[in-house]
């Protein structure tokens, strides 16, 4: 096992030669057992379908070899690499903020194509050896072209920043939003609108 999740457990297994990791989708026995199994199903097909879609918007992504409906399983390349997260901080500043703006271009083509990731931090993002960046871990994705999903998820972004990397998170972000600008264009001052809105409301509930 790699990682036990509260959804799914991840497990580094060797199938048919290849280095992949297997995700099973875990039984939730507070929940009426028909009801578990169809939302299980829904996921272990929902997941798949959008890792896809990001291919196809020009997102790297893990290959799928093998969807298992029955037991809810996904089998799907291992990406050789690091994460994001254990190399951003030992970077030199030009190559760090270089990065990032790659980062931000990848989640404009995600948000471009009607994609939201849902738990965009740099655990979620494979640096490979050859340099690029592989998006992973798609389970809380939805598609949405929705103002306030799109500004939940940079805002999802930036809390993870100042949360890992809270000495680089400024230049991160900002160097994020200049990629994400070169796809989205025009329609990213609104997203960030809309992410200094969302911030607001957390400050107003914590003072509540």
């Amino acid at each position: 096992m790699i990682k036990k999740g509260a959804e799914a457990s991840l497990y580094l297994e060797t199938w048919h030669g290849r280095k992949v990791v297997l995700k099973k989708r875990l039984v939730k026995k507070y929940r009426v057992p028909e009801l578990d199994r169809e939302i299980r199903i829904q996921r272990t097909r929902h997941e798949p379908s959008i890792i896809h879609k990001a291919k196809e918007a020009g997102v790297p992504t893990p290959i799928i070899y093998m969807i298992d409906l029955a037991s809810s399983m996904i089998v799907m390349e291992f990406v050789e690499g690091k994460r994001l997260k254990e190399v951003l901080d030992h970077l030199p500043s030009e190559e760090r903020r270089r990065l990032c703006r790659y980062v931000g271009i990848l989640v404009g083509r995600l948000h471009k194509s009607g994609i939201i990731h849902g738990d965009l931090t740099t655990s979620n993002m494979i640096l490979t050896p050859e340099g690029r960046i592989v998006f992973i871990d798609f389970g809380l994705s939805e598609q949405s072209f929705e103002l306030e999903n799109r500004g939940v998820d940079l805002h999802l972004m930036k809390r993870a920043l100042l949360s890992t990397h809270f000495k680089h998170a400024e230049e991160c972000f900002e160097s994020i939003i200049n990629g994400y600008m070169e796809v989205m264009g025009e329609e990213t001052e609104e997203v960030l609108n809309k992410v200094k809105e969302i911030e607001k409301r957390g400050r107003y509930v914590s003072k509540r």
